[in-house]
């Protein structure tokens, strides 16, 4: 289903709230504004496999472009807002976007205008930008009418570039009519239950691929999204409350914020209504996850996959109870544990993680042949791994240990970061940690945790050792920190996605994340 289906049968439901300003975009209006900008790319010679890029905060306007792209067989690629302009620039060049449109209120829209000299199209939603046309006037000279042959579209979406350049990840459109619902969407509609009396809270950034595609879901399943223009622990409460909320989606430090909030406020709300929590895109701490479980109930879900499609884990709580700090087991095609030559490793030990992908369709980095060789197995052309590292146990279920490229080697000795973050994230005193290597002469590298304090706590020389010695009485010497170091704030994006090379930037020189976004977050 898609909305013109929903605007004939429950045309005044609101598909999408968003609660900071009041406004609800019903089935009617998401049809009729999403025909409307389908009809002007068409009209300025956007045909099937083109592709528009948005660069904006959370609003409405979201939702319009989105299903404009679903169906007009048509790429969205959805920008990372946090970028600067040569940064977003860069993203809105690789993948040849011949239209822009962006929120007339973020800083850099102006400049990224100048950039785009390719777009055809430049719209800006809500304050008018130089170069851009306005888009509520642009939409409004088209017709609310489907094009003549509505094909389905797709998100075409970028890697975080944590650990490098973005990367474009592309599959083939399937050409077939989007009357019947998107076959992309129809997979996540199916694992989360999604349908009519579906209201979802979306606390994360929409540029980011599992909101985006969460949402375009439960607009499919013809149910309503509530929409936060940024995380608040407390606000998600009170939006539970409030919306009579039956799913939602999180990620680990979202639930720490959650956890940390005074008794008195958490007892405030009711969250009742909740059925159906979903979290991924950074492995959870296992105190963190029991606490949730506890609190809410068991209907915490989670899973495991990559933007790129290479396998999908999911996880029950009672299953997650049962073989805490698992992500779960595969769903459909096997994940495969494999050493640096690709021979795979027994239960138990870690190694790089391929997910196969389903032959004939797989995804390709655009324009980097290169970089879609280097991420298939040496043998297997249909396995997949996208830097993860981890390990399956006796039963098949698997367990996250870092990311390849935050690995520290120190003395000979391979150390996971991951580890001691989970200890130190819920030290009453750190309210964000990062645990990263630096040079040592003699050992390679060390480890050094970075802080972000909690709020009303001094960071002192005294902290510093208390922090180091609560990671010693847990993980022993080896993992223990040499040296804490104390910020304001980690450079961490809403999506809980840390840009660990800007902090590697001032012990080691260099980084391939610029310094000003690490800067601005």
């Amino acid at each position: 289903m898609y909305p013109g289906n929903y605007a004939r049968t429950q045309p005044d439901k609101p598909a999408a709230i968003r609660p900071s300003t009041g406004e609800t975009l019903s089935y009617r209006a998401l049809d009729e504004r999403s025909n409307r900008l389908a009809q002007l790319l068409f009209a300025a010679g956007l045909r099937p496999g083109d592709h528009v890029a948005l660069y904006s905060d959370n609003n409405l306007a979201f939702f319009d472009v989105t299903w404009a792209c679903m169906r007009s067989g048509l790429y969205l690629t959805a920008v990372n807002r946090y970028l600067t302009a040569p940064e977003a620039h860069y993203i809105v060049d690789n993948c040849d976007a011949k239209a822009l449109i962006v929120a007339g209120n973020l800083a850099a829209t102006e400049e990224l205008g100048r950039l785009a000299t390719r777009c055809v199209v430049k719209l800006a939603v809500g304050q008018p930008v130089a170069g851009f046309d306005d888009y509520e006037a642009a939409i409004a000279a088209h017709p609310a009418e489907p094009l003549a042959n509505e094909r389905v579209g797709s998100f075409m979406l970028y890697s975080s570039g944590t650990t490098g350049k973005p990367k474009g990840i592309r599959r083939d459109l399937p050409d077939v009519s989007p009357v019947g619902g998107n076959p992309m969407l129809q997979n996540r509609v199916e694992l989360a239950g999604f349908d009519t009396e579906t209201i979802y809270l979306c606390p994360a950034p929409m540029y980011h691929g599992a909101p985006l595609g969460y949402t375009a879901a439960v607009i499919q399943a013809g149910g309503t999204v509530v929409l936060m223009d940024k995380f608040d622990a407390e606000k998600a409460l009170e939006y539970i409350d409030r919306y009579q909320i039956t799913h939602s989606q999180w990620v680990p430090t979202m639930f720490i914020r959650l956890l940390k909030l005074p008794d008195e406020v958490k007892a405030r709300y009711d969250i009742s209504s909740l059925r159906y929590a979903l979290h991924a895109a950074a492995p959870c701490p296992i105190a963190v996850k029991r606490a949730m479980i506890d609190w809410w109930g068991p209907i915490i879900e989670e899973y495991y996959s990559s933007t790129e499609s290479a396998g999908l884990a999911m996880i029950s709580s009672a299953e997650w109870l049962a073989h805490p700090g698992s992500v779960g087991r595969a769903k459909g095609l096997p994940f495969h544990i494999c050493d640096e030559e690709g021979n795979e490793l027994p239960p138990g030990e870690p190694g790089l993680i391929y997910g196969e992908v389903t032959p004939g369709k797989k995804f390709a980095y655009y324009k980097d042949d290169e970089k879609t060789a280097s991420v298939a197995h040496p043998s297997h052309a249909d396995w997949i791994a996208v830097g993860d590292i981890g390990y399956l146990d006796e039963e098949g279920y698997l367990y996250l240990t870092d990311r390849k490229a935050f690995m520290i080697v120190s003395g000979g000795v391979n150390i996971y970061p991951q580890q001691i973050e989970d200890v130190l994230a819920l030290h009453p005193k750190v309210s964000d940690v990062a645990v990263i290597g630096v040079p040592n002469p003699d050992l390679g590298e060390e480890v050094k945790a970075v802080v972000e304090a909690a709020a009303g706590v001094v960071p002192s020389a005294e902290l510093a050792e208390e922090i180091k010695e609560f990671v010693r009485e847990r993980l022993g010497r080896q993992l223990t920190p040499r040296t804490v170091d104390f910020v304001d704030e980690l450079p961490r994006l809403p999506t809980g996605k840390l840009y660990k090379a800007a902090l590697r930037e001032k012990y080691w020189g260099s980084a391939d994340t610029p310094k000003s976004l690490a800067e601005r977050m």
